[in-house]
């Protein structure tokens, strides 16, 4: 599909990848219709993307909400007639040991990043059906295909949408509609400065930190040529890889403890409950960086190479003896 030609929606579009894939849609002359629980945020990207010479238009609408997500695919459906791709991006984070995460934020977190998307999916496939055409792209994360300590919430999450995804791909064999999955390493976003946070120290994303226009430009490559699944950044797809070959025991000590080292600011942080019940006011937020320094390229120290390295030999000797 040309993006040019393309009618996008975009959920969690008031910041980091989902703002920065609304205006690379525009930048090629896309129509996008933005929509994110921050109203104010939505109008000045929505005329951001229209200077650029895109359409634009905003919805507000909470994707935790079915009524709100029901809106936004007909209000989409009565001004454009189609829509050609449903991005459900929006997501929220939590960090902090399970037991130390009141019960009610962890459920939230999992309700707007799983929930979100069933929703948005279950508001706009009845239109995509009828078209006999669509994509819909699913916002996961490489913390889908593993663990790490101190963000469960988040992890859980994203893992179901895995699931999810897989699952409705294959029901929706043969009908024209595309599902894939976004899956994302450390992007620099406003998401670590809006997380809920019950960890006592600042959080920060882990090294290499990868910009969020990167995933934006992924988002485009699904939409001209859709994929079950593109990972954002080398070192997530290095991650997972590693995560395959190498023992439980290993590869637990090494994401755990990189996660808890490397997650955190030196800083204390008192408890607090972030975006995930309430949209962040602060217009720093608002925007698609979140002021981290993007180190593209550099070695990934959440799963280190060697323990991959390792873990190959191994686990072909182990296969070779198995055989004889």
């Amino acid at each position: 599909m040309n993006v040019t030609d393309a009618i996008i929606v975009i959920t969690g579009a008031s910041s980091g990848i989902g703002r920065a894939t609304a205006l690379a849609c525009a930048e090629r002359g896309g129509t996008v219709v933005v929509s994110a629980r921050r109203s104010h945020a939505l109008e000045q990207l929505a005329q951001e993307c229209s200077n650029l010479g895109g359409n634009a238009v905003a919805i507000p609408a909470d994707v935790t909400d079915p009524d709100a997500m029901d809106a936004l695919a007909s209000g989409t459906i009565e001004k454009f007639g189609r829509i050609d791709v449903w991005f459900n991006n929006a997501g929220v984070t939590v960090a902090g040991n399970f037991d130390e995460v009141p019960p009610d934020v962890y459920r939230q977190v999992i309700e707007t990043n799983l929930f979100g998307v069933i929703n948005g999916t279950r508001s706009v496939l009845p239109y995509m059906r009828e078209q006999g055409s669509g994509i819909i792209i699913n916002h996961s994360s490489v913390l889908g295909k593993f663990g790490a300590s101190q963000f469960s919430a988040y992890s859980t999450s994203k893992a179901a949408i895995i699931g999810f995804s897989e699952s409705l791909r294959q029901e929706l064999r043969g009908s024209g509609i595309n599902v894939c999955l976004l899956l994302p390493a450390a992007i620099d976003t406003p998401i670590y400065n809006q997380a809920a946070n019950f960890s006592g120290l600042g959080v920060k994303p882990v090294e290499p930190i990868y910009p969020a226009e990167l995933a934006a430009q992924e988002v485009i490559g699904l939409i001209e040529r859709p994929r079950a699944e593109v990972y954002v950044g080398n070192s997530g797809r290095a991650g997972s890889f590693a995560r395959k070959v190498t023992p439980f025991a290993a590869s637990d000590r090494a994401i755990g403890t990189t996660w808890e080292q490397d997650h955190f600011t030196p800083n204390p942080a008192d408890p607090s409950r972030g975006n995930v019940f309430e949209p962040d006011s602060n217009p720093d937020h608002a925007k698609t960086s979140g002021g981290w320094p993007v180190s593209e390229g550099s070695s990934t120290p959440y799963v280190a190479a060697g323990i991959a390295a390792a873990a190959i030999p191994a686990a072909y000797l182990l296969r070779s003896r198995s055989k004889k």
